[in-house]
């Protein structure tokens, strides 16, 4: 099985791991699903043009870009990019050229619209 290690995914790593669906235009891989006490670890791989509407932050999320742009109402977020959602915050996530990205979640989120 393929590493999920920071190095690894970084080097690209993340190729060889199976995705499946999560939204339209996104795939997931679950490095570590939610449990009572522990955060959700996922890789998402957007499609170029897919998003994800509008949605609450329940917990922290942090994300680190691996390949492509990811954007929201904040800006465009490359290769090598860390971004930090507070809890309480909102927004909607889009992709035009793809991208792939390293998520971790204190909490699901809740979807605010489609």
């Amino acid at each position: 099985m393929p590493e999920t290690t920071r190095e690894s995914l970084s080097a690209g790593g993340w190729k060889e791991l199976e995705f499946g669906p999560f939204r339209e235009g996104v795939t997931i891989h679950w490095i570590r699903r939610f449990d009572a006490d522990q955060p959700g670890v996922a890789l998402l791989k957007y499609e170029a043009g897919a998003a994800v509407p509008r949605h609450r932050h329940e917990g922290l999320e942090t994300i680190l870009v691996l390949q492509g742009t990811q954007s929201d109402e904040s800006g465009d977020y490359g290769v090598g990019c860390y971004v930090v959602n507070a809890p309480g915050t909102e927004h909607s996530v889009w992709s035009d050229t793809g991208c792939v990205v390293l998520i971790q979640w204190d909490r699901p989120v809740t979807i605010l619209g489609e």
